[in-house]
């Protein structure tokens, strides 16, 4: 499920450098090719601190530096002492160690604390502060604040005590004999402090944002965090409630301030374990808790979601059978994976919690049994999260074996969750394959080689899902994960998934086997710093709770396209219609075209957006506007220029993408310009692309979704290669082909006039509207076409004579008429209107009998031709 990626093995980067140091100054044999090391802290810089003990009775602190893959030793005790707690300032010059005091023999009767805090130059005259002597378990911490200069004279450290309170020493330095950098006044060092925090119970350092998280109760828990900026200031910036037992702590909880190798708590006296990850391109901010086993054997962890406003709790019911780990001694892993949440218990279960797309149950990913495997070698207790780093990786460590590797997700194995036609993936549910989907069109999609993957097996699965119709999540997700790279803001407005335009939600993809969870609105947090000083993630967070509490207020704030089908229906039947609604729907699909002109259409592997196709110009235009409007009504904030210009993008991605699918079906299929030919059967391959397409047109068509001019035709075409005559004529009838005038007057014009064709041909002409009717006959070159054209000349001949002489058509067609002939159809018209018309000077006369008329003249014609006789 994951893939790890080795950085940092504690035996080949640092004992094997140092038995070969010791080798070289004639020690090894001492050492007998063991050496007693272990890593006491990961620095924000990523450079690694650890201990061992020399060959002569001495503890020494070296650091691993990752990029230049080099050791260096910082300090050497005298003898060997139980370091604790360990930390080296940003320049190197000091470094702060928490010992562990041990009494044995005669050392017993002395007075001696628990607990020793030493501050000690390292370059180069190795004087040592003692800071703290206490009888309580003391953590020491740098900042490491970001700066511009190359050399800076001052440390801050952080000094985190079991007693409940956090101190945090300033150090000055001064530089001498131009390379000798030491404390100044290292006496005054006890008055150079103050105290951050005053009471917690569980406190959490985050190195790469240089924030503190702490646990406090009273009358209730509440989290807060103290954030150091790099001017070495230090805010109280939040509060959260939090819904935890009265005592969720029996000792007091340290979690990444390096690693105490004595005093390791056991696994049945954690009654909590609890974790807060914050993500700074998604400003984002959860809290996770775990709690033990209850007597059914269910065990349950809360996710809180606090840029969502929401709690998860979640509850997994485990078989007692299945592991040999004791139960209470039973605590998940959580690891942070971009803005996944991953719940990880050995032998039992996984959880990917998607912390973004949190509504449904069924875009979280759960996987339970014995075949679920992170790749991790021990279990869940042995494992700590160092951190995430900008570029989203994941750094674990092992501290058992001492390795400390990077993670993420693998593609591989969430594909493999997709397909069905392996054994291992035939008991794979719908849920799961949709929540392996969307993690890998969202947020893995930005790999163009994965995406092909995925279309690939698109093609291989046609058959829309059960619960679920693969082409419209494929299509609705990826658009999100565009548009949400544009703006963050979209999250709540954006559709991402094609479950909630269903009128009622399959049963299967709301409950997911193996797991509940139950939604609470949690209190909101509470922002401590003015809206001056709150700035960069903690601005955002706030202005997204903000943003979230105003969404969940009002009535379907995310975006539905089967919203607008009232509204295209509507618009069909004013087509004919010229109104200034329809040209500004025109202009919406003018800047969407053009944009999508400027686009990668160089490959021109498939034939699309090369003809005029009013029907989907209408549709692109219309859901432009709609779109537009929604995100004016929830995001005003973001202004009108910003949102037109992501609306029109919106809707280009969407014709892009589709551009895109056929042509990599276009390409896997191998299909070339002869598919345009309509003298040749459909093959094997073709009908597969015809399939494809005609299920993309079916999800399109689901969604109210436009296709790219073109799409319809080029459809067409493939349906009269691979259907019979018969079934293409019913396509068309039942509305799920379109006679397009691209696709018509290619028919007309390559086909021959066989009896099958002329058939095909008279049988699509019927079905054709009356204006492209006579546009279709001016290029087929038959009887039948020659007869309407010279009906046409007439009827516009004698219409042009008509006006000519001043008469007007009364409008009136009276029974008897025969429009088959048209001269002898209009001579008597005119008769008869001539008869209305004129004055009549002898009213004992009877009017002129238009009908005889007609009647007469067509008998005389047919004796002049010969077919009747006198």
């Amino acid at each position: 499920m994951l893939k790890l990626k080795p950085r940092f093995d504690l035996h080949r980067d640092v004992v094997s450098d140092i038995l070969r140091k010791e080798a070289s100054v004639g020690r090894v044999k001492e050492y007998s090719g063991a050496v007693d090391t272990c890593i006491l802290n990961m620095e924000r810089d990523g450079g690694i601190l650890y201990s061992w003990k020399g060959a002569t009775g001495t503890t020494r602190i070296g650091k691993y530096d990752p990029k230049t893959k080099h050791n260096k030793l910082l300090y050497t005790f005298d003898k060997q002492v139980c370091v604790s707690s360990c930390s080296l300032n940003k320049e190197e010059t000091l470094l702060a160690v928490s010992l562990a005091q041990r009494t044995r023999g005669e050392e017993r009767l002395k007075p001696m604390s628990k607990c020793l805090t030493l501050l000690i130059e390292i370059h180069p005259i190795n004087n040592t502060k003692v800071l703290k002597a206490v009888d309580c378990r003391v953590r020491v911490q740098f900042l490491y604040p970001e700066t511009d200069r190359s050399s800076v004279l001052e440390s801050h450290l952080l000094l985190l005590t079991e007693d409940g309170y956090v101190d945090q020493y300033h150090v000055l330095l001064t530089r001498q004999e131009g390379y000798r950098v030491v404390m100044v006044n290292p006496e005054r060092l006890s008055k150079a402090v103050e105290r951050v925090v005053e009471d917690f119970t569980w406190v959490q350092w985050d190195g790469h944002t240089q924030r503190l998280y702490y646990l406090t109760h009273r009358d209730k828990s509440l989290l807060r965090c103290v954030q150091f900026y790099p001017n070495h200031n230090c805010e109280s910036v939040m509060e959260l409630p939090l819904d935890l037992p009265t005592n969720p702590f029996s000792t007091i909880k340290f979690v990444n301030l390096g690693f105490d190798h004595y005093h390791v708590e056991r696994p049945e006296q954690e009654l909590i374990r609890m974790e807060v990850f914050t993500n700074r391109i998604e400003r984002s901010m959860c809290v996770c808790c775990s709690q033990p086993l209850n007597d059914n054997q269910e065990l349950s962890y809360t996710v809180v979601l606090v840029h969502k406003g929401c709690s998860k709790m979640f509850t997994v019911s485990l078989d007692s059978g299945r592991s040999s780990q004791k139960a209470t001694q039973l605590h998940p892993l959580f690891i942070p994976m971009g803005y996944y949440i991953l719940v990880y218990l050995p032998g039992y279960f996984l959880h990917c919690i998607n912390t973004r797309q949190q509504e449904m149950l069924c875009h979280s990913l759960f996987l339970s049994g014995l075949d679920v495997d992170l790749g991790l070698q021990c279990q869940s207790a042995g494992f700590t999260v160092l951190g995430v780093e900008e570029e989203s990786n994941t750094i674990l460590l092992d501290l058992a074996s001492g390795r400390i590797c990077t993670a993420e997700l693998s593609p591989a194995y969430l594909l493999q969750i997709l397909r069905t036609d392996t054994p291992t993936c035939t008991s794979r549910t719908d849920p799961q394959r949709l929540a392996a989907l969307h993690c890998l069109l969202v947020y893995m999609g930005n790999d163009p080689e994965l995406e092909l993957k995925i279309i690939d097996w698109l093609c291989d699965n046609v058959t829309a899902f059960e619960s679920f119709d693969q082409i419209q999540e494929f299509i609705l997700a990826s658009l999100y994960r565009i548009s949400y790279e544009k703006s963050l803001s979209l999250d709540k407005v954006l559709p991402y998934s094609s479950v909630f335009d269903k009128k009622e939600v399959p049963v299967c993809l709301l409950e997911v086997p193996g797991v509940s969870c139950t939604t609470e609105l949690h209190t909101e947090p509470v922002f401590k710093g003015k809206a001056r000083s709150l700035q960069g993630f903690w601005s955002e967070l706030q202005w997204n709770t903000e943003r979230m509490k105003y969404l969940e207020a009002v009535p379907n704030p995310r975006y539905r396209t089967s919203h607008i089908q009232a509204d295209w229906d509507k618009l069909q039947s004013e087509r004919r219609r010229s109104s200034s609604h329809l040209k500004h729907m025109e202009e919406n699909t003018k800047k969407v075209l053009s944009m999508v002109d400027t686009w990668s259409l160089d490959k021109k592997l498939v034939p699309l957006f090369q003809e005029e196709d009013h029907q989907q110009r209408a549709l692109i235009g219309l859901i432009v506007d709609k779109l537009r409007e929604h995100l004016n009504r929830h995001l005003p904030r973001l202004g009108k220029k910003k949102i037109d210009s992501l609306v029109v993008n919106y809707v280009a991605k969407l014709l892009e993408l589709i551009r895109h699918m056929l042509e990599s079906v276009w390409l896997k299929y191998k299909l070339g310009p002869r598919v345009l030919c309509f003298t040749q059967q459909g093959s094997p391959a073709e009908w597969a692309v015809f399939h494809f397409m005609f299920r993309t047109l079916e999800a399109t068509r689901g969604l109210c979704l436009p296709l790219p001019p073109g799409y319809h035709t080029l459809l067409a075409v493939l349906g009269v290669r691979c259907l019979p005559h018969h079934t293409f004529l019913q396509y068309i009838d039942h509305g799920l082909l379109q006679l397009t005038e691209t696709f018509v007057s290619r028919l007309m014009t390559d086909l021959d006039n066989s009896d099958t064709n002329e058939k095909l041909k008279f049988s699509i002409l019927k079905r054709l509207p009356e204006p492209m009717e006579q546009k279709i006959h001016q290029l087929w070159d038959h009887p039948v076409s020659s007869a309407s054209i010279s009906r046409d000349y007439v009827r516009t001949l004698l219409e042009k004579h008509n006006k000519n002489k001043g008469f007007a058509f009364t409008g009136r067609d009276k029974p008897g008429f025969r429009p088959e002939f048209l001269p002898l159809t209009y001579l008597a018209k005119i008769l008869s209107d001539v008869e209305e018309q004129a004055l009549n000077p002898f009213e004992e006369q009877e009017n002129v009998d238009a009908r005889f008329v007609e009647e007469t003249a067509l008998q005389q014609t047919l004796i002049l031709l010969g077919f009747q006789d006198k």
